[in-house]
């Protein structure tokens, strides 16, 4: 192998509260031909900003003050716009974390993936047809000759991001940086995102930088792993090595963030339901049912997971148990009483006693409020407290989800993910709840921050005897919090029981699936998945891709 890329001391500096503060402080790093290394570490760490530095850019009110970023000879931090127009999308190519922001929705995805080689003159129209079909079948899309013509939205989320995948290999470029191009996957469509990438990159002898949070994942595709935190290296080192023996306290802790464990709670006669779903079905209006004669129940004190891939109904049911979607057939009862269909129809009393948490704080927070109103608001809605009373009530939720009072002056721009999260449960546990229904509220989440929202949803549950409806694709995170366990697929219950019942062999053939999708901390385990897949699919078990 040749040396393609070498980044040294790199220093880059981001402007913040009217003062130019450093984000990367002197990182440097080594990329050969064909070589993939992964960055890794969690949110501000600096992965994402040293990833596309890599292609001499700096996002808006970033700059880069200090090291070189020398790329088969040219030193990108010295090289004209010109330059480097030339170079990005041909021989330096980057796939986004959320496909469906990175696409016009407004055209197909040939005319998109057709756009750049067209555009720099690397081939025709035509020819990037044919190139585009070959990259489709190379990565295991459906109808390779024709999906092409679709639009983004008629084609599912790990479709589309194999889709990015293949736009960045248009014009057969030397080096794609990844930056968390499976995060917002299910586990069973991040196989197949990661088996394809692994696939073209070693078919396309293409050197990348995997960019992610989860060590688990960038295992299966790297070679080398850099492990970052604050914008330092922590330690690089092979796979194996950084795996089986790390030499870093960090690394370790980050080899220990899937061990979060709840003592599951025995189901006594005595238990208090105070939710249950009987037989609900519900549609969005097209006549296609998105949930099939659901049932199931949520007990006082416990906290039931939803468990399944995209699709599967989760969080449709929970819209329909909010009063968000009208159900077409069934009824939900809370404490044994009907609720009304709909959440206009709902009493104050009601709809205080079930909140909802949302899987993106960034849309969930008004950006033009502070922290002390986004609390403040709920508190004088649900419990008429104002004044001091309101603000002696905020100050205690702020302590609750153990923040400082100096977060109350804040706006949500200038909090971190998990910070912003835990002002999210603040504001559902201002209207002092008896039930919560939380909406993948760790997927968008780096596993440290992940961690410590799960730990405090737990000590806030035993605390104040709330009950958690959890939906969740992580199987890892219904392994640490769950009593009892719902698995869903296509808008059907396909088992349910306590987390013991459910995660102990034998499993229902849909179960097996999910499970054995977690990805685990073993360089060899996505070629282990995927002959498991293959078996499973012999005996009958449906797998979308």
């Amino acid at each position: 192998m040749s040396r393609l890329l070498t980044i040294k001391d790199l220093k880059i500096e981001g402007y913040q509260e009217e003062k130019w503060n450093g984000i990367v402080h002197g990182v440097s790093l080594t990329l050969e031909r064909g070589e993939v290394i992964g960055l890794i570490g969690e949110s501000g760490a600096g992965k994402s900003t040293i990833g596309i530095a890599s292609m001499g850019y700096a996002r808006p009110g970033c700059r880069i003050t200090g090291g070189s970023i020398e790329f088969d000879g040219m030193d990108l931090a010295q090289a004209s716009d010109e330059e480097l127009r030339k170079l990005r999308g041909v021989r330096i190519a980057y796939v986004a974390q959320s496909a469906a922001a990175s696409f016009n929705p407004a055209h197909t995805l040939l005319q998109q993936f057709a756009e750049t080689p067209v555009k720099h003159g690397v081939m025709t129209f035509a020819e990037a047809e044919v190139k585009a079909i070959e990259l489709y079948r190379s990565l295991d899309l459906p109808n390779p000759e024709s999906i092409g013509s679709r639009y983004p939205h008629q084609v599912s989320g790990g479709q589309l991001q194999r889709a990015m995948v293949a736009m960045a290999m248009s014009c057969d470029p030397d080096l794609i940086i990844f930056d968390e191009p499976t995060t917002a996957l299910d586990v069973t469509t991040q196989i197949e995102v990661l088996s394809s990438i692994k696939n073209a990159i070693k078919q396309h002898n293409t050197a990348a930088i995997y960019i992610t949070h989860d060590l688990a994942v960038v295992a299966q595709i790297s070679d080398r792993i850099m492990v970052l935190r604050y914008g330092n290296e922590v330690e690089t080192g092979l796979v194996g090595q950084i795996v089986q023996d790390p030499k870093e306290d960090y690394t370790r802790e980050l080899l220990s963030v899937r061990n979060v464990r709840h003592d599951t709670m025995e189901h006594s006669d005595s238990d208090s339901t105070i939710l249950e779903v009987k037989n609900i079905s519900a549609s969005y209006g097209n006549g296609v049912r998105v949930l099939n004669n659901v049932s199931t129940k949520v007990t006082k004190g416990m906290t039931v997971a939803v468990v399944g891939e995209s699709g599967s109904g989760k969080s449709t049911m929970a819209r329909v148990i909010t009063g968000l979607l009208p159900p077409e057939e069934g009824e939900i009862l809370f404490h044994g009483q009907p609720l009304s269909p709909s959440f206009k129809d709902r009493s104050l009393d009601l709809l205080q006693r079930i909140q909802m948490i949302y899987q993106m704080p960034d849309v969930a927070l008004n950006p033009r409020q502070k922290v002390k109103d986004v609390i403040g608001r709920s508190v004088e809605f649900y419990t008429g407290l104002k004044g001091e009373y309101k603000k002696a009530r905020v100050l205690e939720l702020i302590e609750k989800i153990e923040l400082s009072d100096s977060y109350l002056d804040r706006f949500p721009s200038e909090l971190s993910g998990g910070e912003k999260q835990r002002v999210c449960i603040a504001r559902a546990l201002a209207a002092e709840p008896e039930l919560i229904i939380c909406d993948e509220v760790t997927s968008a989440l780096d596993q440290l921050v992940a961690k410590e929202i799960l730990t405090l949803l737990q000590d806030l549950q035993n605390e104040l005897g709330m009950s958690y409806l959890f939906i969740t694709h992580d199987l890892a995170t219904v392994k640490a919090i769950s009593d009892d366990i719902v698995v869903m697929y296509g808008g059907e219950v396909v088992e349910q029981g306590s987390k013991t019942e459910i995660l102990t062999p034998p499993h229902h053939d849909y179960t097996d699936l999910l499970l054995s999708s977690v990805p685990e901390m073993d360089p060899n385990w996505l070629d282990g998945v995927l002959q498991h897949r293959l078996d499973l699919e012999a005996r009958g078990v449906i797998i979308h891709t």
